[in-house]
């Protein structure tokens, strides 16, 4: 017998690949979320390579993932994935402090984020 296979989260001619607890604000992540976003992936990954945002280079890794998951697992052309969605979420804010004068108290947040990119295979139009 066995258990049921889990059904696909996301459509036939898509992969997806998330990364989570990235060490930055998710308003910091969106930026450069946001410069891949609908580009074709050869041309997002030129652009995240030379790109002089540092969480770029995570975005980046977190892009080749979904294009290896499209390759490997669903047997996607790589040369035909567009970037279709790259979104942000929140993770989990580290609270540090620093003393200041009089007796307060500075406070540090430090946030995590989470990224979900999915790929998408589109036919070029001649």
């Amino acid at each position: 017998m066995g258990k049921a296979k889990n059904p696909r989260r996301v459509a036939e001619n898509e992969a997806m690949a998330k990364t989570r607890m990235l060490r930055t604000s998710p308003q910091k992540l969106n930026l450069v979320a946001a410069m891949i976003r609908g580009k074709k992936v050869e041309k997002a990954l030129t652009d995240l390579t030379f790109s002089n945002k540092r969480i770029a280079q995570d975005v980046k890794k977190c892009l080749q993932s979904a294009i290896a998951n499209a390759e490997n697992n669903h047997n996607l052309d790589v040369d035909e994935l567009v970037v279709a969605e790259a979104y942000v979420g929140k993770n989990l804010v580290m609270k540090r402090g620093r003393p200041r004068a009089r007796g307060r108290f500075g406070k540090i947040m430090k946030p995590f984020s989470e990224l979900t990119i999915k790929v998408r295979q589109v036919e070029e139009q001649a």
